[in-house]
């Protein structure tokens, strides 16, 4: 599926993760809450987790990413993917109903998506609370997540 309008370049990491790897903010309700809707649909194991202040990040994406903490990056086979298209990407790596959805957000212009996340992004403390540490995962949901 193409979008009219191109996105904005994404560097590459290094290599290639075994796993999609999702980085989310540590302490954000939102993205906390993001995380474990994941898992739950997740069924197969695919996607991994690790917060933007963990050691992954520093080696994985850029400084910017790690200091703004407006962004959940994804790291895939095709690269680091940011905002809007992460949350795609992340939607099809899910599969199923998920798939079927990131396809829908697909179609959504790129400005546009990028809009609504950046809306959603500014205010998610506010809305959703924030977090005196990172989200410590329960012993079943070690194996996904990365320091």
């Amino acid at each position: 599926m193409n979008s009219i309008v191109a996105e904005e370049p994404v560097e590459r990491a290094q290599t290639t993760p075994e796993h999609p790897v999702v980085f989310f903010d540590g302490v954000c309700g939102l993205c906390n809450a993001t995380v474990d809707g994941l898992m739950k649909r997740d069924r197969d194991g695919v996607l991994r987790f690790a917060p933007l202040q963990g050691e992954t990040a520093d080696r994985v994406v850029t400084s910017a990413d790690r200091e703004n903490l407006n962004s959940l990056v994804l790291w895939d086979e095709n690269g680091l993917h940011r905002r809007s298209s992460a949350v795609v990407r992340i939607l099809w790596h899910v599969g199923g109903f998920s798939k079927f959805l990131g396809g829908l957000l697909w179609l959504v212009p790129w400005p546009l998506r990028e809009l609504g996340y950046r809306i959603v992004s500014r205010y998610r403390y506010a809305w959703f609370g924030e977090k005196e540490a990172c989200r410590m995962p329960t012993p079943e949901e070690r194996a996904r997540f990365l320091p």
